[in-house]
């Protein structure tokens, strides 16, 4: 058990002792408060809080484990080889996007090599939903049928005028934790985007959720 005393009082203090708990063993809020010595309502009201930021995620058998937003941080550097193929294949650019707050973050971006490309560098925040990824993240994609179905969600002209782009999501335990995207000007990439890039940009995302390390 860690002793109260080397917690500390603060909310930060206590949410890095859980960090610390869960990273190594998964368990429920009662035995987090025990662990913890702390109280029930206490533990499970943080707890609760961390999931809602990313910071944990909870199983149906109610334990707690290290959030998403762990992995949406690593996924920059896993991501790479897998955009950069992509973008070889498509000759087109290619991007990580994950979500943060209310709008999408670029976590990871390989440029395409043509002249007139569409250039996203890491870093970039964009506000939901715009955008195919946008889709994707924001949560529009499970209340599109056709997407789903699909694998894809295709946006033309939605952000920038002129420019088009592709997206397929990343799960983790069932979960969207990115969103791989295809990006060029609109003439060059064509009208029927699912049909000419749908798959490599789904199966992009697929090599991205394999190089996740498991729990």
């Amino acid at each position: 058990m860690v002793a109260r005393s080397e917690i500390g009082v603060g909310v930060l203090a206590r949410a890095v002792a859980i960090l610390d708990v869960v990273e190594s063993s998964p368990m429920g809020a009662s035995d987090l408060a025990r662990e913890l010595d702390l109280s029930l309502s206490t533990t499970y009201r943080l707890a609760t809080d961390m999931v809602k930021h990313g910071l944990l995620r909870k199983d149906q058998e109610g334990r707690f484990y290290l959030g998403q937003r762990f992995v949406t941080t690593a996924l920059s550097d896993l991501a790479i080889p897998a955009l950069r193929e992509l973008s070889e294949t498509t000759g087109e650019s290619a991007q990580l996007w994950v979500r943060r707050g209310e709008s999408r973050l670029c976590a990871a971006s390989v440029d395409s090599q043509h002249e007139l490309r569409v250039a996203l560098p890491v870093g970039t925040l964009v506000p939901l939903p715009q955008g195919s990824s946008g889709h994707v993240l924001s949560g529009d994609w499970e209340a599109d049928s056709e997407a789903v179905k699909s694998g894809w969600w295709v946006s033309v002209s939605e952000r920038t005028p002129g420019s088009a782009s592709i997206s397929a999501p990343v799960r983790r335990h069932g979960e969207i934790v990115a969103a791989v995207c295809v990006s060029g000007p609109e003439g060059r990439m064509g009208k029927n985007l699912g049909a000419s890039l749908g798959r490599a940009v789904v199966a992009a995302a697929r090599q991205i959720e394999k190089s996740v390390p498991g729990d």
